[in-house]
């Protein structure tokens, strides 16, 4: 299955964010193996630094760092997909500036919500960052949910345990920044989360 095949914005009703920078994963997986699905803030600025775009790209560069550092054996993008980890992004285009408005959020999160329902065997949910938080919160909330993740710092909530219809869900900070921009601390606690959600599948 080619998931971009099967998520598509087709009116770009989003002020806020770069439209030009659209994407959704153009990558052919079988979706019954992926387990853990990892979602960060945004599209890139520049698509050449997107997930699964060519060569060596910067969300590659800093995403397998962030496994290495949780102990997986990995060195690319298709290395972290074969150990059933699925990544994209909760906001399809790219931002405009530092923040993204909830209403962005809140329409990019239908889009993520038709994504997330093509895999049926998910145990766990990585979301990095506030803006994965909260799309995960508008999909929960439109399915007749509590909130996923209750409101309060990463730091402070990323300790507990949540879970979205029995599958484990985990607050943490995004991991697509450069890796000289994101703190040492907020490294070690990315390495964390994304640790237990593998170790949860093993």
């Amino acid at each position: 299955m080619r998931i971009v095949e099967h998520v598509i914005c087709r009116d770009f009703p989003c002020q806020d964010v770069r439209h030009e920078c659209y994407i959704v994963p153009d990558v052919d997986l079988k979706p019954e193996d992926i387990s853990v699905v990892l979602i960060s803030e945004s599209a890139p600025a520049d698509l050449s630094d997107y997930y699964y775009a060519a060569g060596n790209p910067h969300y590659q560069q800093t995403t397998v760092q962030a496994f290495i550092d949780a102990g997986a054996e990995v060195n690319s993008i298709q290395d972290i997909l074969d150990q059933g980890v699925y990544l994209t992004t909760a906001v399809k285009c790219g931002k405009t500036g530092y923040g993204i408005k909830a209403g962005t959020i809140k329409e990019c999160s239908f889009l993520l919500e038709r994504e997330l329902a093509l895999f049926p065997n998910i145990d766990a949910y990585l979301l990095m960052g506030d803006v994965a938080i909260k799309a995960f919160n508008y999909i929960a909330k439109r399915q007749g949910e509590e909130r996923v993740i209750p409101a309060g710092s990463t730091y402070k909530i990323r300790g507990g345990e949540f879970y979205y219809r029995g599958k484990r869900a985990f607050p943490s900070y995004t991991q697509t920044g450069p890796s000289f921009g994101i703190e040492k601390s907020k490294q070690r606690m990315i390495a964390e989360d994304i640790g237990k959600a593998l170790n949860l599948v093993k």
